[in-house]
């Protein structure tokens, strides 16, 4: 197999083509039948669990191995993201986080009380190879995109992966909602992790067929190496020092992604908790067809985005989107009833996919001319994952102490922050 020419359709097509296979993980694990599957578990919702020696709220232990998964992403991936450049092997890498994540949710199917060790093994496989596999894959956007032609592939990755994760969650949701017993619809939900699992790693073979294998050294992982790896993290960081423009850039983004990433991930929770929907059977109902809404506007909203950046700029339209983003902060706070929030839901998918695709095409086009695209992605994903962790600690603290609707409210500072420090952000070509 001869490797493909850099800009060519068919080597950009099945770059995209990668969020085709994972995207099904973050809409069906990690925000819609996984969550209600776990909740299905317990008799209440006060119920604990015995985990690691301590007694916990259900919630507390998701969100505590949640966070700490993420801490285990930010550490690893300057290591391995060195390691793979140094080495040029990141397709290697990629496939590995890639199994290691569908094994995860295969093994999602064994999830029980009474096994919650190994349980929540199979949950940190499967959280740990999506975002694990994103470093890698991220990366390779410079490698087969032309700076022109990056806006746009990035925006095709995102809603090809928003139109697949919706044909797996309706034919998911399909095999949940027919069934008459409670058993027989967590028995569905089970199979639908395996499904999951299928599907990432079946259509994720395109994309290793024709992604190139990266820069070869000819090293070998060595003990070296390894420490090399924290090398490169090093050289990175000093290149960013010279670059203002990038630095600049990344510092906004880590702002305003910290706010993205955490509305994202508390949505659906606020929903659960704040709106009022009338029973138990509506509730469920109206949040699964709210997350069906963002996905859906969320592929129009990375297409607008696109040709927004092309006639506007990158970072003129990121600004306009942290607008908008401040706009649904103060429009959530208000939020009571069901019609309100599927209005809410209908906006975040608009500048959810835009915000999302922009940024990563936006920080690739800032790369200086380097073969060592990966250490630098692994710069983005580690301020991504800590600007998670930041970012739920403070609104659990907010919402610990007066309610969740200030703590939404209180997001405005980072959109408004983040709007200053793009602000800031040195002006060249349509950038």
């Amino acid at each position: 197999m001869g490797q493909l020419e850099k800009g060519s359709k068919k080597l950009l097509n099945a770059w995209a083509f990668y969020d085709w296979a994972n995207s099904v993980y973050t809409l069906t694990i990690a925000s819609s039948i996984f969550p209600i599957f776990y909740s299905a578990l317990f008799d209440s919702k006060d119920e604990l669990v015995h985990a690691f020696g301590f007694d916990m709220k259900q919630t507390v232990l998701i969100e505590i191995v949640t966070a700490f998964t993420f801490l285990v992403v930010a550490f690893l991936s300057p290591i391995l993201s060195g390691v793979a450049d140094y080495v040029g092997n990141k397709k290697n890498f990629l496939k590995f986080f890639c199994y290691l994540g569908s094994v995860g949710c295969i093994g999602l199917y064994f999830f029980s009380i009474d096994h919650i060790h190994l349980s929540l093994l199979f949950y940190f496989m499967g959280l740990l190879g999506y975002w694990g596999s994103l470093v890698f894959y991220n990366s390779y956007l410079p490698d087969i995109a032309h700076p022109e032609q990056q806006d746009a592939i990035s925006a095709k990755g995102f809603s090809w992966g928003y139109i697949g994760s919706v044909i797996l969650l309706v034919l998911n949701l399909i095999m949940v909602m027919t069934q008459d017993s409670g058993e027989a619809k967590i028995k569905m939900m089970k199979y639908s992790f395996i499904s999951v699992g299928i599907w990432w790693a079946l259509f994720s073979q395109y994309t290793f067929y024709w992604l190139p294998k990266g820069a070869k050294t000819g090293q070998k992982v060595t003990k070296t190496v390894l420490f090399n790896g924290f090398k490169e993290l090093r050289l990175v960081w000093n290149d960013l020092v010279g670059n203002l423009r990038l630095k600049r850039y990344l510092y906004a983004f880590f702002v305003f992604s910290m706010a993205v990433q955490t509305i994202m991930l508390i949505a659906v929770y606020f929903g659960e908790k704040e709106i009022a929907w009338g029973g138990d059977s509506e509730k469920t109902t109206g949040l699964i067809v709210s997350i069906l809404v963002i996905q859906l506007v969320a592929v129009a909203g990375a297409y607008f985005t696109s040709k927004a950046s092309a006639k506007y700029g990158n970072i003129k339209t990121l600004i306009i989107i942290n607008a908008i983003w401040m706009g649904l902060c103060i429009y959530a706070y208000f939020m009571k009833t069901p019609i309100q929030f599927y209005i809410g839901a209908s906006v975040v998918g608009l500048v959810m996919g835009g915000v999302q695709s922009l940024a990563r095409s936006t920080y690739s086009k800032f790369l200086p001319e380097t073969e060592d695209t990966t250490s630098y992605f692994s710069f983005y994903d580690v301020a991504e994952k800590i600007g998670i962790v930041i970012g739920m600690l403070i609104f659990a603290t907010v919402d610990h102490f007066i309610n969740m609707r200030y703590a939404i409210l209180f997001l405005i500072v980072f959109f408004f922050v983040g709007i200053l420090l793009l602000l800031r952000v040195p002006k060249q070509s349509k950038a």
